[in-house]
């Protein structure tokens, strides 16, 4: 999705995944703007019209990121785009620092879980931080020789590290899925359903039967459903919102039946955008 001059803002510090992940999908020309928190980057793209906002959702090996599903339901956003990003975690330290060298080994928790393996066969400390850039970031500083840091290739270049293993995790099947946000929808002609996944969020009253009556519309119509998701209804203990994922375009016919159909049951419905689905290729 290559788009010159796009403002992009990222959760995390320059040298992010999520940064790495916003050159791969809308091209090398874009400027990237990081913000400390999830919550920032959902309220800048509502400052800038035509900013774009790429946050994970959902790793395929530590699961839903739940706080960005909640800012979904809070901010007035579209989903115009997703992104399985493959995660590869880099070993970094500084130009003169051997990999026999190390003793201790700063990054994200999870990060340090998903290469547990390779750093216990290296016989170092393994030290938590708040992010993986972060770490790429104070081990510049610090200048430690016997330290390193897992982090991604771009953060390696951002602060002059060097590369002391690439592909450090113990698990290749590692992707993250991002979504691309925007204020503005998606402008979309010839749709072809199969290529395009849509996003919505529905409520439903606490009675048997009623999900399955619910997810009954998609399968009465041969849609496929890729996701669902609940998260508890604030305000109303015991109670759930459904947050699901489907192959097609709300502007199809099949699928403007299906959630007209879903609206009859649902107390509240929310459409979140169409966008172009991404394939995985493995």
């Amino acid at each position: 999705m290559a788009k010159q001059n796009l403002t992009v803002f990222f959760q995390g510090e320059y040298g992010a995944y999520s940064e790495e992940a916003a050159f791969e999908y809308f091209g090398s020309q874009i400027e990237t703007c990081p913000r400390p928190t999830f919550n920032d980057v959902f309220q800048d793209v509502v400052d800038h019209e035509k900013a774009f906002g790429l946050l994970p959702i959902e790793n395929s090996l530590a699961g839903s990121i739940h706080r960005n599903y909640d800012l979904l339901l809070r901010y007035d956003l579209s989903i115009v785009g997703e992104y399985y990003f493959r995660v590869r975690h880099c070993l970094l330290a500084m130009s003169d620092v051997e990999i026999d060298t190390v003793r201790r080994v700063h990054s994200h928790p999870q990060a340090l879980a998903q290469c547990e393996n390779n750093l216990t066969n290296l016989g170092v400390e393994k030290i938590s931080e708040a992010d993986t850039a972060g770490s790429a970031r104070m081990l510049r500083d610090i200048n430690d020789p016997h330290a390193a840091a897992l982090a991604s290739r771009r953060a390696a270049d951002v602060y002059d590290l060097k590369i002391l293993a690439e592909n450090f995790e113990d698990n290749p099947a590692n992707y993250t899925r991002c979504l691309s946000l925007s204020r503005q929808h998606n402008l979309t002609e010839n749709i072809n359903a199969n290529d395009f996944k849509t996003s919505a969020v529905f409520s439903l009253e606490n009675r048997p039967g009623a999900l399955f009556r619910a997810l009954g519309v998609f399968a009465l119509r041969d849609i496929d459903l890729t996701k669902i998701e609940s998260r508890p209804l604030v305000g109303k203990p015991g109670e759930y919102l459904f947050y699901v994922d489907f192959v097609g375009h709300v502007d199809s016919q099949t699928v403007a039946r299906a959630i007209e159909h879903l609206s009859e049951m649902a107390p509240f419905l929310r459409i979140f955008g169409s966008y172009p689905r991404h394939q995985i290729t493995l």
